[in-house]
């Protein structure tokens, strides 16, 4: 599912008003506004500068913004983490902590995928559907998240190491690391990294996500079977 984005047209906006307003001022001055004094050189400097922004964000195209799913199949499997389970918001690295698409080249360096975003941050929106794919697959009433002021069994404490499109390979890579920790005596219950992957037919927006959710799903449910249903 995808979604066109609003934040560069309204960066843009915020642009344009503050030339118009700099140069209704100078209007207002007169034709001696413009003095050769270092007053007036900061006041033109900055008039052009912000002239160029203007010019820029009529050429910036908007984002597409894409979401990812959850798996609605039904799991069964032996319940080895019994009671509610608190799903808490994953931790990343600082270049996966964000609402971009992330691209790892055929010599190892990561970049944004251009023109693309998440719905959400990366972390939230994999939470969302961590949660998601615990209620569909029959567990809706043994799953929460931080704020539902409940007394869980475990928490499930999250690390996304890769959640990226690898060139080199062709394919979408999620890795996950996962812990539960009994809320008892905070003693690590089960702890397993999950790392899933798809092909992806080319690097564009919608087929790298395609490809993401594909690799994502088969995560989830493979975290759910761990969990137990």
């Amino acid at each position: 599912m995808r979604f066109r984005g609003q934040g560069a047209e309204e960066q843009c906006n915020g642009g344009v008003r503050a030339v118009s307003d700099r140069t209704s001022e100078i209007r207002a001055r007169g034709p001696g506004a413009i003095s050769f004094g270092r007053r007036g050189l900061r006041n033109a400097l900055a008039t052009i500068a912000l002239s160029g922004l203007v010019a820029a964000c009529g050429a910036a195209p908007a984002l597409t913004v894409f979401t990812l799913s959850a798996p609605e199949e039904r799991i069964e499997a032996a319940r080895n983490l019994p009671g509610l389970l608190l799903i808490a918001e994953p931790s990343a690295i600082q270049i996966l902590d964000s609402e971009r698409i992330v691209v790892r080249d055929t010599g190892g360096s990561l970049s944004y995928l251009p023109g693309t975003q998440w719905a959400d941050q990366l972390p939230a929106l994999v939470q969302s559907r961590m949660v998601a794919t615990f209620e569909n697959t029959s567990r809706i009433g043994a799953v929460s998240r931080p704020g539902d002021r409940v007394s869980p069994d475990f928490q499930i404490n999250t690390e996304i190491r890769r959640f990226e499109i690898d060139t080199a390979r062709g394919e979408a890579v999620v890795e996950l690391s996962l812990r539960a920790t009994r809320e008892s005596d905070g003693r690590i219950a089960r702890a397993r990294i999950f790392r899933t992957s798809a092909p992806v037919r080319a690097v564009t927006g919608p087929d790298a996500v395609r490809a993401l959710d594909e690799a994502l799903s088969q995560a989830l449910i493979e975290i759910v079977g761990w969990a137990g249903s």
